[in-house]
């Protein structure tokens, strides 16, 4: 518990951003190795599909948060259980293979997602994409990066979100390209113009973080995992997360089954735009 507690300090946080960030990459290398065309595809309680591939990459990431912060408990989506997480102040949230859909379907817009959560809040986040080579990463308060990965070094670029488009002028919104809903589609439709972007999984998170995209909304349930990493990317480019009345999100509780009702990223801090909804 002592290393839970120091953790909260950021200077403690960001020595863990290289070890985190390197079991996210391992994690995505496994995922890559496996073969889709021959693996087996299970399904969940809930519907949702699992495959060799998101356990392959659980079993990484334990044994390496095991050994890079043995004392902080990690809550990950193929090991959760309802009374998953003790009274701690910091934990790690982990979704090892978010988009199996898209995995499965042969696409490339699935992620490793992991992060720390502090005081129900993330403040270090870790977004791997390993088909598309890319790692986006960032610590609250300390800035938000991304690596392009190669044979050589890694290419690292700051990460800053943009403004808001001015007024009258479309936005460039991140829709999911396999989970709609009439919420969302009511809240980009009192946005004349809006440019529709179609991503899969976490990365919609890291084209906000990197102004590719003005805003994603999720205006219909998902879950913890899911949302944490990209949270802390976000927020670190500058960028902000609510849910849809401005309120912040609360990680860890084990509501509902760690379902995070609605969100609203957004680049552009100054920006409210969830006020007309």
């Amino acid at each position: 518990m002592n290393e839970a507690r120091t953790i909260l300090d950021h200077d403690a946080a960001a020595a863990l951003i290289e070890p985190l960030t390197e079991i996210v990459i391992r994690a995505g290398v496994a995922i890559l190795a496996v073969n889709r065309s021959a693996m087996s595809v299970d399904g969940k309680i809930d519907g949702s599909p699992v495959t060799e591939a998101d356990l392959a990459a659980d079993r990484i990431i334990a044994e390496g948060l095991a050994q890079a912060a043995p004392t902080i408990p990690s809550l990950s989506e193929e090991r959760v259980q309802p009374d998953a997480l003790p009274d701690v102040e910091s934990f790690f949230l982990v979704d090892p293979l978010d988009g199996t859909k898209e995995f499965v379907a042969g696409r490339k817009e699935f992620t490793v997602n992991l992060a720390l959560v502090t005081h129900g809040t993330p403040l270090l986040g870790i977004v791997g994409a390993p088909a598309l080579g890319l790692v986006w990463r960032g610590l609250v308060g300390r800035g938000a990066e991304r690596l392009t990965l190669g044979k050589s070094e890694p290419l690292i670029e700051r990460l800053h979100t943009r403004p808001s488009p001015p007024r009258g002028e479309p936005w460039t919104v991140a829709v999911s390209r396999l989970h709609g809903d009439a919420r969302t589609e009511a809240f980009i439709a009192e946005r004349p113009g809006a440019i529709r972007c179609a991503l899969g999984s976490a990365v919609k998170f890291g084209r906000v973080a990197e102004g590719r995209v003005d805003i994603y909304p999720r205006l219909s349930p998902t879950s913890e995992w899911d949302v944490a990493a990209g949270h802390a990317v976000v927020t670190a480019a500058g960028g902000r997360i609510t849910d849809s009345k401005g309120a912040p999100l609360v990680f860890g509780t084990g509501r509902s089954g760690f379902i995070v009702p609605e969100f609203i990223a957004w680049g552009d801090p100054k920006a409210v735009p969830f006020a007309s909804s």
